[in-house]
């Protein structure tokens, strides 16, 4: 089922994690969490940490499954048949048990909120605050705790201070580096690898049944480019025939950087359209993500950080008013060489 509603925690035109049931390529981290709760050693708080769309989501989503649906002791994975109430509930996002902290579309406005507004984040409080519907655990789902501002993330952290019990708190994060300390060492961090060329054209396989639009032949060249992403090999594939083109592109103008060439910007910025802008600004923002979390000094890492969130804000600007590409990439790639320069 692919939903028309404008979400932030979803790439548009394909299903959301919740609704899918398999999970591709992380087999050892679904059983080493299964055997923490099979031992009654399932922590309050689990950071999921891996690059976008590797499954992170899909993880969290199919735990929750397991946990609302009562999974047995002697369970092998934490499979959730696709018709139990539980899974529709879900998917539905009508569990009175689960709250989703994700970017969502403003009242009287178009866009979707660049942060995790305080507002909603606020609702954790009355949401642990009362008892659970059915007696049972009560889950808060945060995707992506980066997108949480300053006010959102002590909301956060005053909760995972002191958990209430049978909850459990299910943090998504592209960037864990980026994170405030204090949140990072409150929770059980799992770190997710990139998915092998195989498991994302196997996930991209799986994904046809909903998408038979997507070009089956291109399948092995998108998991080739996706560094290991079904969100990737996605965006590369609903983004037209151009979307390997302009990845090959943004990639080689990165590995120059700090030294910009006018053409290859030009070039660049013409062919950019609103169904493949994504293509680029996923790549673009993986290397600042990649520069802002390495080993360095730390006002560089900062300066790298400051670039993530001011190309973030450009692209969307430039998505939402369907502003004219090629000055939002002269735009970006002016930022990049600067933090490249230091």
């Amino acid at each position: 089922m692919i939903s028309d509603a404008i979400e932030g925690d979803r790439l548009a035109g394909a299903p959301h994690p919740r609704e899918r049931f398999d999970l591709v390529g992380h087999g050892e981290t679904e059983t080493d969490l299964l055997s923490a709760w099979q031992a009654n050693r399932l922590p309050h708080a689990i950071l999921l940490g891996g690059p976008q769309g590797i499954g992170k989501a899909t993880l969290a989503y199919r735990l929750t499954r397991f946990l609302f649906a009562g999974g047995k002791r002697n369970a092998k994975n934490l499979s959730v048949a696709e018709d139990h109430p539980v899974a529709r509930q879900v998917a539905a996002l009508s569990h009175p048990d689960l709250l989703v902290l994700r970017r969502v579309k403003e009242e009287d406005k178009k866009a979707i909120s660049q942060v995790i507004r305080v507002e909603d984040t606020r609702r954790i409080t009355s949401f642990f605050g009362s008892t659970s519907a059915y007696g049972g655990w009560r889950i808060c789902i945060v995707d992506a705790v980066e997108d949480m501002n300053a006010a959102s993330a002590n909301v956060l952290l005053k909760l995972l201070e002191e958990p209430p019990a049978r909850s459990l708190f299910l943090l998504i994060s592209h960037t864990p580096g980026r994170l405030l300390p204090t949140i990072r060492s409150r929770c059980r961090r799992i770190t997710m690898k990139p998915l092998s060329g195989s498991d994302v054209a196997q996930a991209l396989a799986s994904l046809a049944r909903d998408l038979p639009d997507l070009d089956q032949t291109q399948f092995t060249s998108a998991a080739e480019a996706s560094q290991g992403s079904v969100g990737r090999a996605l965006s590369l594939l609903l983004g037209g025939e151009d979307g390997l083109e302009i990845l090959e592109m943004t990639r080689a103008m990165l590995g120059k950087l700090p030294n910009v060439e006018s053409a290859s910007v030009a070039a660049l910025g013409d062919k950019l359209r609103g169904d493949n802008l994504g293509v680029f600004s996923e790549a673009v923002e993986d290397w600042l993500a990649e520069a802002a979390t390495g080993d360095g000094d730390p006002a560089r890492l900062a300066q790298f950080a400051e670039a993530w969130d001011k190309v973030r804000r450009a692209t969307a600007t430039a998505e939402i008013y369907n502003l004219d590409r090629k000055p939002l990439v002269f735009q970006v790639f002016t930022m990049l060489s600067e933090a490249a320069r230091g």
